[in-house]
């Protein structure tokens, strides 16, 4: 019996693995409903998309089929050649979408900036057998390109998908694949790799934006809060004083460093990537960074603790420092939906502010029993030397 059902799970483990190779799609094996014939592939690594071409080096044609599955209706789609960069400025493009009669429109749009709006308008190389099919959530767009290359058959190119309002093209979205849709692609060998320079998303902007990530989560977002919990719940303890203070000191002084660097990281990109704007986390960021600075310079201003406006400042610095906790929270999670990572690491951090949470709750939980049996036993102590004192007086 046993046998026979590690059996059963083996052939079930090998008909899900075989299930899923079938179904990932890949270029090779697909066959076009017109019978055209291609002689490269590539699987590109984002959106859902492939591209099939032909390339004749003698005369720089080069007969495309791009690939964009999985697609909603409401949709458009475009693939671009970029002449002189890596990104999306200057990308000469290719945009097809299905209208409201049911036909499918295929154009060209050259794209000058980050606001385009996707004008009809003729490229900068010549386009000819222009056309496009919509079927089965796949959009497939068909050209040839007079491409005379002189750098071996190398091109940049660009795919991207986005929203339409009725028949116009809304602008795509600005983070998560939709920045990550670029590449190189060897028209002779048929390699291609992502752009490791220029605007719009390459390797490079992406890895800054991983740092920028990584910087300022793990300042802003984990080392803040946990400096604040030192100082909250250790400094109830009388043996560790004034441990707690130096602590604190140091895990908000470690989390205000990194979190500039990330901060300046932040702008830089910003700074890069003109046109792309996200302004609420933009906005945070430079709340933050304004808040904790002057939090950090309002250390050198604060009064000894039996001076009378020390309460004041208490008042101040707390209220300031819990803010900025929580918009650091808050930028945290949107800078994780700006970049669009893998789950684990929203889950991770998600975990990490829970816990924290926890911990914070149980531990002012036990601040609350400690100051309250010590308040007691400080009014009994207080109750028995009254007690004493009458006494006391009553021999005199």
């Amino acid at each position: 019996m046993a046998k026979s059902s590690n059996l059963l799970l083996c052939l079930s483990v090998l008909i899900f693995i075989i299930t899923e190779s079938a179904s990932a799609q890949k270029c090779s094996n697909y066959k076009f409903s017109t019978n055209r014939l291609f002689e490269s592939c590539n699987d590109l690594s984002v959106l859902d998309s492939f591209l099939h071409y032909t390339y004749d080096s003698s005369s720089g044609n080069l007969q495309i089929a791009y690939r964009h599955t999985k697609l909603t209706s409401g949709k458009w789609v475009a693939w671009a050649v970029n002449p002189t960069s890596t990104g999306m400025v200057g990308a000469q493009a290719i945009v097809a979408y299905p209208q409201s009669d049911g036909t499918v429109k295929a154009y060209t749009s050259p794209i000058s900036s980050y606001q385009t709006s996707l004008q009809e308008a003729e490229l900068s190389f010549n386009v000819s057998e222009l056309s496009a099919t919509y079927q089965n959530n796949e959009m497939v767009i068909y050209a040839t390109l007079n491409l005379p290359l002189a750098n071996g058959g190398i091109i940049n190119t660009v795919w991207q998908d986005g929203s339409l309002s009725g028949n116009n093209p809304l602008p795509h979205p600005t983070s998560g694949n939709n920045v990550r849709s670029v590449s190189t692609l060897n028209l002779v060998s048929g390699a291609s790799g992502s752009t490791s320079t220029g605007g719009g998303g390459g390797a490079s902007k992406l890895r800054k934006r991983n740092i920028h990530g990584i910087l300022n989560g793990v300042s802003w977002g984990i080392m803040m809060p946990i400096g604040a919990i030192i100082a909250r719940y250790l400094k109830v303890s009388k043996s560790a004083d004034p441990a707690w203070f130096y602590l604190h000191v140091f895990c908000q002084s470690s989390a205000y460093i990194i979190g500039v660097a990330g901060w300046a990281t932040g702008l830089k990109l910003g700074s890069e990537s003109a046109g792309i704007q996200f302004t609420f986390h933009r906005a945070v960021g430079i709340a933050l960074f304004c808040l904790a600075t002057i939090q950090v310079f309002a250390m050198f201003l604060r009064p000894k603790p039996e001076h009378k406006y020390r309460v004041y400042w208490n008042i101040y610095h707390h209220t300031v420092g819990y803010t900025v906790i929580i918009l650091a929270v808050v930028n945290v999670f949107k800078g994780l939906d700006i970049l669009s990572p893998e789950k684990q690491w929203r889950n991770t951090y998600t975990a990490i502010i829970v816990v924290l949470g926890i911990v914070a709750a149980l531990l002012e939980a036990l601040t609350w029993y400690v100051v309250i049996k010590r308040g007691k036993a400080e009014e009994s102590a207080k109750t028995g030397q009254r007690v004493g004192n009458d006494g006391r007086s009553l021999y005199v």
